[in-house]
């Protein structure tokens, strides 16, 4: 059975991937490795080895951290984001194009977002 850490390393991995829409076999060819490790990195079948994790991070353009980040939420029986949201097409949309836009007008458009969820 898998460890929780790898679990949440994988889906970190799959998120990361599919908020800046890299396929597995982009990032498999970008850390020098087949798809079907990705996948199962992605599953937790397979643990990620520090220096592959640190291959990963760089493709993802994410500090290494990045993997870790929410994880004793979720060893807790919480989860970094609601499923719902992992799932829903809609959402993965909105921030894929959200992270496309500039930083500066990106930081606006979250104030602007921020101020219409406390009036809703």
């Amino acid at each position: 059975m898998p460890h929780a850490v790898d679990i949440h390393v994988g889906k970190q991995i799959r998120h990361r991937r599919w908020l800046i829409g890299m396929t597995q076999q982009q990032l498999a060819e970008a850390v020098g490795i087949k798809f079907q490790q990705i996948q199962k990195y992605e599953t937790g079948a397979n643990r990620v080895s520090a220096s592959r994790l640190w291959d990963i991070a760089d493709a993802l353009d994410v500090d290494i951290s990045f993997f870790f980040d929410g994880l004793s939420k979720e060893a807790s029986g919480g989860s970094a984001l609601p499923a719902e949201i992992i799932t829903d097409k809609e959402a993965l949309d909105l921030v894929r194009s959200y992270y496309a836009i500039p930083e500066n007008q990106r930081r606006r458009l979250f104030d602007l977002a921020r101020v219409l969820s406390e009036v809703a």
